[in-house]
Formats: structure tokens, C-alpha cells, sequence
């Protein structure tokens, strides 16, 4: 690498077009790991998988940095908006911590009518996971238990709300929660500015569960709700870097909150998230029970590189997990709620 250090003004681009200043001025041969060329900017992977070949990069480098430098950026995220959209995007699992894995277990099974899919044991890290739903893991959206060696209590925080379960009638669900044991938080009727019945249960660990009544569907395990400190950005982060769809949005002033329902696809028949603000509400405290949405994606480097360039924060660089394939990246949306992307075609072979 001929590196040429700028006197003055050091104009340089990011991967996506965004204009900065500082740094350095390279010139890379094609022998680097992505084979950017760079001359005056950097045109990385982003723009290679974007849209951008080499020579394209080149050319703009050396004839149009003056306007690059000026911050446009209209090509690069109409090509990053056009690839997330086309991924093939679907809601995998939800992880979260549980301090007794057996009786979360008996719990989801008897009460909430859940299988329990697989288990796997991990002694030398010192956890075990299971996973629990209403249909195979290539097909339906999980619950993945994680329990900690020695943990037996987590705090849920004030920032998850709660899991969506659509059932055919609640207040028979409730029932046989209560002769069970369980704990029913809210009893049977109309959700608060709506018609849909609903009611609140709690799992051992404090975890809620919206019962909702709803006609056969291919997705009983169909929500997780969480609490946003502004609706708006939540919305546009979830739209560009994930590539969900509003499927809708209410506004309760009675209650002042408004909630929007993000996803891939339709509510009755796909698990959705659904983000909740309330008003004036702007930050909570996720504490340390809740833990990431796993969603799958046919390339989780593009991935990465598409939530960077709309405002996500990449906390695990793409690539595969130690002693196993499966490519995965992890990052965290504006309000700090974790979600990890992982290989559509590894993820089917780690099933096998």
C-alpha cells in the first residue's frame, strides 16, 4: 500500500458515499481483502455489494471527489434500501434468560401449549438453551431459554413489554393457566381503545404474555413488544436497516401512548414487533433478563454494513461463530435494543 498524507484539507468517503474529512488519502492495491481500489475515497465492500464495481470507484475518485465531498449520498442508499427490501428476511427466535430452565419448560408446555424443540447443554461455557414454540424452527417463529449456570434471577427492566400468544379463546386459556398455577395479571376483555380480547399472564420469571383472541393462524407466537423514547426514528431505523414493514400504527391519547406494528409480512399469519412509546417517555431501563430478536438474512455482511449506514451500531462484525459456520452479525438499533442477523442457508444446516 502507497500511502499519500493530504497537506490540508483531507477530504476522504466512507463505504457508503458519506462525505468526511481527516484521516488519510490510500491508494490499496486489489491484493486486500475485499479488493477496493481507493484513491482520494474509499469505495469498500459496501459499494462493490451495493452496486459499485472497482472501476466505477476509481473513475469517481479521481474526477468527482469535489462533489463526493459535499456528502452525496443518494446512489449508495438507494442501493442499500433496494437489497434489504429484496432479502429474504424472516424473525427466527427470541432469546431471553430464565433462572430455573425446568420449570420455564413445564410452564410453556402445560400452560401455554408450546413444544419443546431441541436442548443443548454447554457445559465448558456453563449455560444450557432450549427451544420452545407451536412449529419447526425452519418455519415458525421460537423462543430460545437461556439458562446460566448458578443464576436464578435476572431483572427484566422497564423496557420489554411483553410476548404475544394468539390463541382461539382466552378466557379458556386463562382458566387452565390459574388451575395450573400461573399468575394472570390482566383478566379476560376489549384491549384498552380497541375490540380485540385480550388478557396479561406471567411466566415464573416475570416475563408477560399477551393472550390475544384470534382465529386459526400459522404463528401463535405472533408479537414481542418493546418500549421505544422515540417512535418516529424507531420506525425509519426498522424500515431502512431491517427491511420491516409498518403494518400499522394507533395513537391512544386516553392512555398517551402510541404503538406501530413492524414486521414481514402480515400479523395473522407472522410474528411481528410491536414498538410502544409513551409519551414523554424517552429512556428505560432494559436490565439484564431480555436478550436479542435473532432474524435471518441471505448475507450478513451487506446486513451490517446497511444498519451502519442508517444509524444501527454493529457490535459483532459478520462473520462465523467460533467452531461452527454459521455466519452471524449483531447489532443495536437507536434505543440500544439488541438484534443478531444470521445466515439463512447456515442457520438451516445448524437444524440438521
Amino acid at each position: 500500500m502507497v500511502q499519500i498524507m493530504a497537506s490540508t484539507v483531507r477530504p476522504s468517503i466512507s463505504p457508503f458515499g458519506t462525505a468526511r474529512f481527516g484521516g488519510r488519502i490510500s491508494v490499496c492495491d486489489s491484493s486486500s481483502r475485499f479488493g477496493s481500489i481507493r484513491f482520494g475515497f474509499s469505495v469498500g465492500p459496501q459499494s462493490q455489494r451495493f452496486g459499485l464495481n472497482r472501476q466505477e470507484g476509481n473513475r469517481k475518485s479521481a474526477k468527482t471527489i469535489v462533489s463526493m465531498a459535499q456528502g452525496s449520498t443518494t446512489i449508495t442508499q438507494e442501493n442499500a434500501l433496494e437489497w434489504v427490501k429484496s432479502d429474504k428476511r424472516r424473525m427466527l427466535h427470541v432469546v431471553y434468560r430464565v433462572g430455573d430452565m425446568d420449570r420455564t419448560i413445564k410452564f410453556y408446555t402445560e400452560c401455554l401449549g408450546m413444544k419443546l424443540l431441541r436442548k443443548r447443554d454447554i457445559p465448558e461455557e456453563r449455560y444450557t438453551n432450549a427451544f420452545l414454540g407451536y412449529g419447526p424452527e425452519d418455519s415458525h417463529f421460537v423462543i430460545e431459554l437461556t439458562y446460566n449456570y448458578g443464576v436464578d434471577k435476572y431483572d427484566i427492566g422497564t423496557a420489554f413489554g411483553h410476548f404475544g400468544i394468539a390463541v382461539d379463546d382466552v378466557a379458556k386459556t386463562v382458566d387452565l393457566i390459574k388451575a395450573k398455577g400461573g399468575t394472570v395479571t390482566r383478566e379476560p376483555g376489549p384491549v384498552k381503545g380497541g375490540k380485540s380480547i385480550i388478557a396479561f399472564i406471567e411466566d415464573p420469571d416475570g416475563y408477560k404474555f399477551e393472550l390475544i383472541e384470534r382465529g386459526p393462524t400459522p404463528e401463535p407466537l405472533c408479537q414481542v413488544m418493546l418500549r421505544v423514547g422515540d417512535l418516529d426514528r424507531s420506525i425509519a431505523f426498522h424500515e431502512k436497516a431491517f427491511g420491516m414493514e409498518l403494518l400499522r400504527r394507533r395513537d391512544n391519547p386516553e392512555y398517551k401512548y402510541t404503538i406501530a406494528m413492524m414486521g414481514y409480512g402480515p400479523e395473522d399469519k407472522n410474528a411481528v414487533l410491536e414498538l410502544t412509546y409513551n409519551y414523554g417517555v424517552t429512556e428505560y431501563d432494559k436490565g439484564n433478563a431480555y436478550a436479542q430478536i435473532a432474524i435471518g438474512t441471505d448475507d450478513v455482511y451487506k446486513t451490517a454494513e446497511a444498519v451502519k449506514l442508517f444509524g444501527g451500531k454493529v457490535t459483532r462484525e459478520p462473520g462465523p461463530l467460533p467452531g461452527i459456520s454459521t455466519k452471524i452479525t449483531a447489532c443495536l438499533d437507536p434505543d440500544g435494543w439488541k438484534t443478531v442477523f444470521v445466515d439463512n442457508v447456515d442457520f438451516l444446516k445448524e437444524l440438521e
